[in-house]
């Protein structure tokens, strides 16, 4: 029999495929576990791109694994990114040069630690992706945020954004954490002005 393949823009599509008409609206975001990877510049970079190769260097023997192993076969999920600047309103701006991001993919929880790291060892036996080594796995219990699905090409992000935080301080919540992306669309095969990213941003306070 077949493995059955989860899925997770239908298995969490509240926090991974959420609809354009529900506009900004909040979201309680469990915590989960990434592959993580941290750099700094816009992502159109050659440092971003080979921060995500070395992500998807994991993910996939892992996501094989999990089906020979497990049975239990699943979809990688989308790539997401985690924002921040010395300058809090930078991103608002779109100013993505100055840009610090944390790169990740997320772990199915039923995914075992052995095999996390027999999925780093079949990586660098391959030696395809020279920032392997750093490469993490971490917990990110994000929490409440505010979320909005983007439409259109990433430079065009910044008004949404900005909207974002405008309905945080209307709500009389506080921004917090670093501002997140996940990237719905691969940027190679899609329109730039039909790419499909969803933005959160993480409050605290307020009622």
């Amino acid at each position: 029999m077949a493995a059955e393949k989860t899925d997770f823009k239908r298995a969490l599509k509240s926090l991974y495929a959420p609809e354009r008409r529900a506009g900004i609206h909040a979201v309680t975001v469990p915590p989960m576990r990434f592959l993580m990877i941290d750099g700094k510049g816009d992502p159109n970079g050659p440092a971003f791109g080979e921060a995500v190769a070395a992500l998807y260097s994991v993910a996939y023997p892992l996501k094989f694994a999990s089906k020979q192993q497990l049975g239990q076969d699943y979809v990688v999920p989308p790539l997401e990114a985690l924002w921040d600047a010395d300058d809090i309103m930078s991103y608002a701006r779109g100013e993505r040069a100055e840009w610090r991001w944390s790169a990740m993919l997320m772990v199915p929880d039923w995914v075992t630690d052995d095999l996390i790291e027999a999925a780093f060892v079949k990586a660098r036996s391959k030696g395809e992706a020279p920032l392997l080594d750093a490469v993490r796995v971490k917990i990110f219990d994000e929490g409440r945020a505010l979320q909005a699905l983007h439409i259109g090409p990433y430079a065009a992000e910044a008004p949404l954004i900005a909207a974002m935080h405008a309905e945080a301080g209307r709500l009389g919540l506080a921004l917090r954490g670093r501002h997140h992306e996940i990237y719905l669309s691969d940027p190679r095969k899609s329109a730039p002005e039909k790419m499909k990213t969803v933005l959160r941003q993480p409050v605290e306070g307020g009622a």
